[in-house]
């Protein structure tokens, strides 16, 4: 049994039916904390799922955590830049309405939230370094055009590599 610890309890109260329905786990509420019955797997799962919802993400989106190959993972604003004035940073990831961080998720089929100075990210493991360089990149000061060119280029290269033959499959002789 896990114990996990809430900052919005509204939130996550309306998401558990969802995440109760779709993973076999039970879930308890205490006055801040949330306790998680199930398998350790699970229960771990479950735990990623309640913090993701807990920092602003909706709960399907959440529940992307329960597939291995996601990953919830967390930026401060803070540690990657000198300015001062950290509106304008949240303001250069969020975008004019919001273009550059829905750009940045289409590319790469992440889901971003930005809340307060941190941005929480839901990517799968293969474009996962691309995502946190791209949103670096940016609080840094880059380029919006040069970190979409990036994330591109990242995007055809992998496409690339897995549609390219190597000559290993099975089956398949050389001559």
């Amino acid at each position: 049994m896990r114990n996990v610890l809430v900052n919005n309890m509204q939130k996550v109260k309306k998401a558990v039916p969802v995440i109760e329905n779709k993973v076999k786990v039970k879930i308890g509420f205490g006055k801040e904390t949330i306790s998680i019955k199930s398998t350790e797997l699970n229960e771990y799962l479950i735990e990623q799922v309640i913090r993701a919802v807990d920092f602003g993400f909706c709960a399907d989106d959440a529940l992307l955590l329960i597939n291995e190959d996601f990953v919830l993972e967390f930026i401060e604003v803070k540690e990657h830049t000198r300015r001062k004035n950290l509106k304008d940073v949240r303001a250069r990831l969020i975008g004019t309405g919001g273009k550059a961080r829905k750009t940045i998720e289409n590319l790469t089929g992440a889901e971003i939230v930005i809340h307060g100075n941190t941005v929480g990210v839901i990517v799968d493991s293969i474009h996962l370094d691309a995502v946190v360089q791209a949103i670096e990149s940016l609080i840094q000061g880059a380029k919006h055009g040069n970190v979409f060119a990036y994330l591109e280029k990242q995007n055809i290269s992998r496409r690339k590599f897995e549609e390219d033959d190597l000559g290993l499959k099975k089956g398949v002789k050389t001559d």
